[in-house]
């Protein structure tokens, strides 16, 4: 039985239809709220709901919220915004990175980081099992991928556990598995941790692969059968456009067109039109699949299948349950 879940329920693969594969709808980080970084606090459920509800009156369907619970999750809130606006949203368990384990847990005395420390590989395991089969923050909610993470250029003896125990809890829900890459980096030395973990890679998505645009290092990436996601689209601070869709254009002449997933990681309030009048989760819809479609064709290639094949198959085929 395949199947996919949403926070509402699961549903079919073929009714997942349009998707972003990586944003956050709602999530205040306590790394962020101690370091005073207000442009990082998406902390205003309504402002949230008004940019989602932007991408499902251009046409979109579904939206990933890759927000993990060290990254300050409000299952409660995204399951609202879900309920008032119609869109899917499949939530995100396990971690995101250690910078931002080294705080307090809300509510409690321990750090994230004093958590992962003293925890077995075993006890982070059920933790994230429980995320995905019970429910995540006290709720019945329960996640549809699990997430882990490594720092830029280095994997320390934490993010490997919870590689580890990600993937431990992969073989048991068989629930889609999410790396988040610092910077696009150290994504090869996952593969051979992943591996050791004997987890099927095509089960897989590697985040942020936009921000390290080498088109070696993504066609090596994409020989293992995973999928990558470029998830910075309109962060033109980073690359400009062009880079990007280059580097798409590359993977998919190299023939890797069907595991290729697009998104914008809107995580900031000045991402969002509803927050401070940035380019909003209409962006991607509306401005940046016109000019992927002309620049595809001039290629050679037909730009509205491959939209067809970033925003819908591939994103169906990601985060699908196979049991």
């Amino acid at each position: 039985m395949s199947f996919i879940r949403t926070i509402s329920g699961d549903i079919k693969p073929e009714e997942l239809g349009f998707t972003y594969s990586h944003e956050h709808i709602v999530c205040t980080p306590p790394y962020w709220v101690k370091e005073g970084e207000d442009d990082l606090l998406l902390d205003d459920p309504d402002k949230s709901q008004a940019d989602v509800q932007i991408f499902k009156d251009s046409g979109g369907d579904t939206i990933v919220d890759a927000t993990a619970i060290d990254y300050g999750r409000n299952i409660e809130a995204v399951k609202q915004v879900s309920k008032n606006t119609g869109i899917q949203i499949i939530a995100t368990a396990g971690f995101n990175k250690s910078f931002l384990w080294d705080v307090k847990m809300p509510g409690e005395d321990r750090t994230y980081l004093e958590w992962i420390e003293k925890a077995s590989i075993e006890e982070l395991t059920e933790f994230i099992v429980r995320e995905v089969e019970e429910g995540m923050e006290g709720t019945d909610v329960r996640a549809g991928q699990i997430k882990f993470g490594t720092g830029y250029n280095m994997i320390n003896p934490n993010e490997e556990k919870v590689l580890r125990a990600a993937v431990r809890a992969h073989h048991i829900t068989k629930a889609p598995v999410h790396s988040h890459t610092e910077v696009g980096t150290m994504a090869l030395e996952q593969i051979k941790l992943l591996k050791d973990e004997r987890i099927n890679l095509e089960y897989v998505s590697f985040g942020h692969m936009d921000r390290n645009p080498d088109p070696w290092y993504h066609h090596k990436i994409a020989e293992t059968g995973a999928f990558l996601c470029f998830d910075g689209i309109g962060k033109v601070k980073y690359y400009p456009e062009s880079v990007r869709i280059n580097c798409i254009l590359e993977l998919i002449k190299s023939g890797f067109q069907k595991q290729i997933l697009i998104s914008g990681d809107t995580a900031r309030k000045s991402y969002y039109k509803s927050y401070k009048y940035g380019p909003g989760l209409g962006f991607i819809i509306n401005n940046w699949i016109p000019r992927f479609i002309e620049e595809a064709n001039d290629a050679g290639f037909d730009g509205e299948q491959l939209i067809d094949d970033l925003f819908i198959n591939n994103p169906r085929r990601c985060f699908t349950f196979k049991k």
